[in-house]
């Protein structure tokens, strides 16, 4: 099976954020150090995988502490350079700390010795009816006896203001879509779960969704192609630009972009199967 570039929750989310960002991430595919939220996210979330490895009665909050320091071992076996994102001393201990505060949390929101994940870390893979081809990685899926699927993801961050939650549940409303269109099963509920303000924002999946999700992806889509073909993709100016890690070579700052790499706009091109004959 030959490989093909697909849209995803998150990329799609940096299209609509700044199509600059977009084009630096998915086709120039510059080099991005994680930053020491982004790196205490992915160790968290490890936790949270591991943890369901154990025997239901042993998922405890003590025994996912004590996974912590192994699984950051493991993590810098892997990435040595990841321990110069977080720093060495007291500001490594300080880092490790707010990451047990995240999985004490946890704990306080749900039991995990009550549940029995159907997967972890699950890859989807699906296409629209338009031939575009969407994937992502759900964090927990679990199935109720009577077969109904519930699709749960961790956030390490605080739950966002009322006013910008429809925005958070594009994510979900992708991976509910994405699960009905592969799977032939409709998700009955999504959570999402933030451990830094310990809430939970739930959205229950009605089938008129995944149409609806559908078209705003093909609108993405033809969005991201009106770009390759011009070959320009503007930057977006907004109040998230500070956090940029390519702010130096953004044109709104001063910066100067470099030519966009025409391999990677090649494949991007492949997550959209061409039309066959009418």
């Amino acid at each position: 099976m030959s490989k093909h570039a697909a849209l995803s929750p998150s990329r799609a989310k940096d299209f609509k954020q700044c199509p600059l960002l977009f084009r630096f991430r998915v086709i120039d595919r510059l080099a991005e150090p994680p930053s020491p939220e982004a790196l205490r996210g992915t160790l968290v979330h490890a936790v949270l995988e591991r943890l369901f490895d154990v025997p239901a009665l042993e998922r405890t909050e003590a025994t996912a502490q004590a996974l912590l320091d192994p699984l950051w071992q493991e993590r810098l076996a892997a990435s040595p350079a990841d321990r110069s994102v977080v720093g060495g001393g007291e500001r490594a201990a300080e880092w490790l700390d707010s990451a047990r505060v995240l999985i004490g949390n946890y704990f306080r929101m749900e039991n995990p010795s009550f549940l029995e994940p159907a997967a972890r870390e699950s890859f989807v893979n699906a296409r629209l009816p338009s031939g575009l081809a969407i994937r992502g990685i759900i964090d927990r899926v679990d199935r109720a006896p009577d077969g109904a699927l519930r699709i749960v993801d961790y956030k390490t961050g605080k739950s966002p203001n009322p006013r910008f939650q429809e925005e958070a549940l594009f994510q979900m409303r992708f991976y509910a879509a994405a699960v009905r269109l592969s799977r032939g099963v409709l998700p009955r509920r999504t959570q999402l779960i933030y451990l830094k303000d310990g809430r939970t924002l739930t959205y229950d999946p009605v089938p008129g969704d995944v149409a609806a999700i559908a078209s705003e992806l093909d609108s993405t889509w033809s969005a991201i192609e009106e770009r390759l073909d011009s070959r320009r993709f503007e930057p977006r100016p907004s109040k998230l630009c500070d956090w940029c890690r390519f702010k130096e070579l953004c044109p709104e700052f001063g910066g100067v972009a470099p030519d966009m790499d025409a391999s990677g706009a090649r494949a991007l091109r492949t997550a959209k199967e061409p039309a066959g004959p009418s």
